[in-house]
């Protein structure tokens, strides 16, 4: 692998950014802008948000503010105001994040169309990362796999039945310290150091219908088990994009947001602001899928990189 030059570095993004706007001009999908501060934050409790104090009038609004780690919370509220299909490529901000392969500022593409699942919106996403890779005289293979199928093919591992023993057999080797860690931890453990970094470097690989306790936003389709219908899109080893048939349903999403903030007490760490604004309106967006892609990573991906300062202006350690 040979770094690219800043030049080049700085020309491939922008290549990027506008394939990005005429393949959505060519879907008639609106690129909007949302804000960057707002007075409430990401509950995540794997998510660390940047704060900050307003210092102007008290009639401006709350002091306390969260820079974004996405845009999905104000635009799904466009969406609940009749936007239809739009999207925003921006900065976002998640702290402690900073490393060979993170920066704890960095740009991601997150975009809605109305009526569609997320299987659906599994399709757009392939053909934009292909059209990127097309971009660079690159092609890959594409596999599409259900979350349970890619365990019991990799692993032999029932992700859904199988025992926490199980799980954390072929995770013995790293000497992971088990404390605090439930069920959900050592999946996304078996996922980080044993699954995706086997994942063939030219091979786009989407993953779809997660355990129905890792849904996140997303809807759960009833059965035995119940499944989130998300998705999430490798090229390579690297994870890219995280795709959701969106819940649109008010007391759940804010029953999810109280167990977040639970969690979050749970670890000693400061609770969250509830976005009230979302869930006033979040009845009425209509049924819709959004997926956030990083656009770091794939950049990372198209110029054969492993290190993301190869694909910034300047990295943290030198903002």
């Amino acid at each position: 692998m040979s770094r690219l030059s800043l030049p080049a570095s700085l020309q491939l993004r922008a290549q990027l950014n506008a394939l990005i706007r005429s393949f959505f001009a060519e879907r008639q999908v609106l690129e909007v802008e949302t804000p960057i501060l707002s007075a409430a934050g990401n509950t995540d409790p794997n998510i660390d948000s940047f704060t900050t104090q307003f210092s102007g009038h008290v009639d401006a609004g709350a002091r306390a503010r969260w820079l974004r780690t996405s845009p999905e919370f104000p635009l799904k509220r466009l969406l609940a105001a009749g936007i239809g299909d739009c999207y925003e490529l921006g900065r976002v901000f998640r702290n402690g994040e900073a490393g060979g392969r993170h920066n704890p500022e960095f740009t991601m593409l997150e975009w809605y169309r109305l009526g569609w699942d997320h299987r659906q919106l599994m399709g757009e996403t392939i053909a934009l990362v292909e059209a990127a890779l097309a971009m660079v005289g690159r092609r890959a293979e594409v596999v599409i796999e259900s979350y349970r199928q890619w365990f019991l093919d990799e692993l032999g591992i029932d992700p859904l039945h199988d025992s926490l023993a199980q799980l954390q057999a072929p995770l013995a080797r790293f000497g992971i310290d088990p404390a605090g860690l439930q069920r959900d931890d050592w999946l996304d453990l078996l996922i980080t150091h044993v699954l995706q970094p086997a994942l063939p470097r030219d091979r786009i690989c989407v993953i779809h219908d997660y355990p129905a306790s890792q849904c996140a936003l997303a809807k759960i389709r009833p059965g035995e088990p119940p499944l989130a219908e998300r998705f999430e899109l490798f090229l390579g080893p690297y994870e890219l994009a995280n795709g959701y048939h969106e819940l649109n349903d008010a007391p759940e999403q804010r029953a999810r947001f109280e167990r977040d903030n639970a969690v979050r007490r749970e670890r000693g760490l400061a609770t969250v602001a509830i976005d009230e604004r979302l869930l006033d309106v979040l009845d009425a967006m209509p049924d819709c899928a959004g997926v956030a892609l990083g656009i770091e990573r794939l950049l990372m991906c198209l110029a054969d990189t492993d290190a993301i300062a190869d694909v910034l202006a300047f990295p943290f350690s030198q903002a």
